[in-house]
């Protein structure tokens, strides 16, 4: 087992540190272009699709089902371009790469995220996230699921979790109790749905965008665990 530490840092991407429904809308556009609208409909609702049956969004997945049903259309190649090489680093939120280094000062900062194996891990390195957190990086299919897994690897007194998404959030503080802080950020469709929001508890600590995260201090954040942070 690695070294227990005091606290570890996890991080979502989409929508958390990334502003993951711009790049959503900019792939509809370039989609709408190269396939023109009713395939790229197709294209989506195969998305959706995916996305209930495996539980993660699929970008590359639905692309290949769309190749199956389409094998003759001649951008299929131009859109995959398209997908794998998407500069994603212009998608940051401002002070994303400010608010790992901030707490990187008190402990390990690790990407916890769901997605894919390809394209998901893909969207954390071209977007300076994996070299940011030195390589930390998580991805699994339904990460509050695998809190073993990520205890683990990353044993600590104490952890905190930054997600745009309060069902998330809620799920772990099941398993980690007291062991755990919630962070909020109000980004994204998930985090402005009043509805969606009002069924699970509030966090610990809830931002209005994640640059905020840089103006708390360890003892703000966790409490009087802080006090066992050297």
């Amino acid at each position: 087992m690695s070294l227990r530490h005091d606290v570890v840092f996890l991080f979502d991407v989409d929508n958390t540190l990334l502003d993951n429904d711009r790049v959503t809308a900019d792939l509809r556009r370039h989609l709408t272009g190269a396939f023109g609208g009713e395939r790229a409909q197709w294209y989506w609702d195969t998305f959706e699709e995916l996305r209930s049956e495996l539980g993660y969004a699929d970008y590359l997945g639905a692309l290949q089902r769309f190749r199956v049903e389409h094998p003759r259309d001649p951008n299929l190649l131009a859109v995959s371009t398209y997908l794998v090489n998407y500069p994603f680093a212009n998608r940051l939120y401002p002070g994303s790469l400010d608010v790992i280094e901030h707490c990187r000062r008190w402990g390990p900062v690790v990407i916890l995220s769901d997605g894919d194996v390809v394209f998901q891990p893909r969207k954390v390195e071209r977007s300076g996230l994996w070299d940011a957190v030195e390589g930390n990086v998580l991805i699994y299919i339904h990460k509050e699921e695998m809190l073993d897994d990520v205890e683990e690897r990353y044993p600590a007194r104490h952890y905190v979790m930054v997600d745009d998404k309060l069902r998330i959030l809620d799920e772990m503080r099941k398993v980690w109790g007291g062991r755990l802080t919630t962070v909020f950020p109000r980004q994204g469709h998930y985090a402005l749905d009043p509805d969606l929001c009002s069924r699970f508890a509030p966090a610990d600590v809830t931002l209005e965008r994640i640059g905020e995260l840089a103006e708390y201090d360890l003892a703000r954040l966790i409490g009087p665990d802080a006090e066992r942070v050297e």
